[in-house]
C-alpha cells in the first residue's frame, strides 16, 4: 500500500526470515562467524540460542546462503517429529529418497551418503530450527548421529537452533552426553537503542530507500525501542505500522505520533 509513496521496491519490515535483510549487530556477527567456522572445520554439534524474534532463523538462513558449494545442507523446520520422521526429513532435504521404513535403514543410507561426500571432499551440515521443542527421544537420536564419523572428523555437522529453553533441555540429566558433545555455543541477545536505529535504517536501505527519503526521528526510535526492548521481530511489526501511519499522514518523517499510533495498533508488551 505504501511502497509507491515511499519509493520502495519491497516491504522493508516483513517478518519473513530473509537473509538479505540480516543486520549484523556485534552478537549476530559473532554468531555468524562461529557457525560458519564450526561447519567449515567440522566441529560436530553447534548450539545457537536466542529469545523469540531475536533473528535466529534469519541468521541460519544467512549462514546457509553464504556457505561454499562444497557444503551440502539440510534445514529441518518442524520440531514435532519422531526419530524416524527426523531421519526421513534430513534425507529428503539432502535430496535423497528414503529407502525402507525403519530407522536402521535410514541411518545406514545417511551414513553411506556421508562417507561418499567425505571421499569427495564435501561437508554436510544439518540445521534444526526450534530445537527447544524436540523430544528427549529425538534429541537422543540426534546424539547418535554424531557417531557417524571417520578417524579424522565428524561426518555430519549439526546446528541446534532454539529459544533459551533449548539450554534448559540440554541441561537435563539424560541428555548430558549430547551436551558434552556441543563444541560451539552462541547466544543472540536483543539490540540496544543505537543498534535499533541502525537496524531500521539498514532495512529501509535494502528495501530501496534513498538517503534521507524516509527518516525515523530519534524520538520515534526511542519510543519503538522502549516498547520492543530491541527485539528485531517486534521492531519490524511496529515499524511496518509506523510506515503505514506515515503514509496516512502524508509524511516521510516518522515521528512521535506515527510511532505511538503504530504501537497502539500492535500487541507489544510495554
Amino acid at each position: 500500500m505504501y511502497l509507491d509513496f515511499y519509493g520502495l521496491k519491497e516491504e522493508p519490515f516483513s517478518i519473513t526470515p530473509d537473509p538479505r535483510y540480516i543486520f549484523y549487530s556485534p552478537r549476530h556477527r559473532e554468531a555468524f562467524d562461529l557457525l560458519t567456522y564450526a561447519i567449515m572445520h567440522r566441529r560436530g554439534f553447534i548450539e545457537l540460542s536466542g529469545e523469540v524474534g531475536s533473528g535466529k532463523t534469519t541468521l541460519c538462513r544467512a549462514v546457509l546462503s553464504s556457505l561454499p558449494s562444497q557444503v551440502h545442507t539440510a534445514l529441518v523446520l518442524n520440531p514435532s517429529l519422531t526419530e524416524t520422521q527426523l531421519l526421513r526429513a534430513i534425507l529428503h532435504d539432502l535430496g535423497l529418497t528414503a529407502k525402507g521404513r525403519d530407522r536402521l535403514s535410514h541411518i545406514e543410507q545417511l551414513n553411506n551418503y556421508l562417507l561418499f561426500m567425505a571421499r569427495e571432499g564435501m561437508t554436510v551440515a544439518v540445521f534444526i530450527d526450534e530445537a527447544q521443542d524436540l523430544s528427549p527421544l529425538v534429541m537422543e537420536q540426534i546424539r547418535l548421529l554424531s557417531n557417524l564419523e571417520t578417524d579424522q572428523h565428524k561426518l555430519l555437522q549439526i546446528v541446534l537452533s532454539g529459544q533459551p529453553e533449548l539450554r534448559d533441555l540440554l541441561n537435563r540429566h539424560e541428555l548430558r552426553q549430547l551436551k558434552q558433545r556441543i563444541s560451539v555455543r552462541c547466544h543472540l541477545g536483543s539490540l540496544n537503542i543505537g543498534e535499533t536505529a541502525e537496524y531500521i535504517a539498514h532495512r529501509l536501505m535494502i528495501a530501496g530507500a534513498t538517503n534521507g527519503s524516509i527518516r525515523f526521528a530519534p524520538q520515534a526510535v526511542e519510543i519503538i525501542f522502549a516498547h520492543t526492548k530491541g527485539t528485531p521481530r517486534l521492531i519490524n511489526t511496529v515499524c511496518d505500522q509506523a510506515l503505514l501511519a506515515g503514509y496516512v499522514a502524508d509524511t516521510r518523517l516518522i515521528g512521535i505520533e506515527e510511532a505511538k499510533r503504530a504501537i497502539s495498533e500492535v500487541e507489544v508488551p510495554a
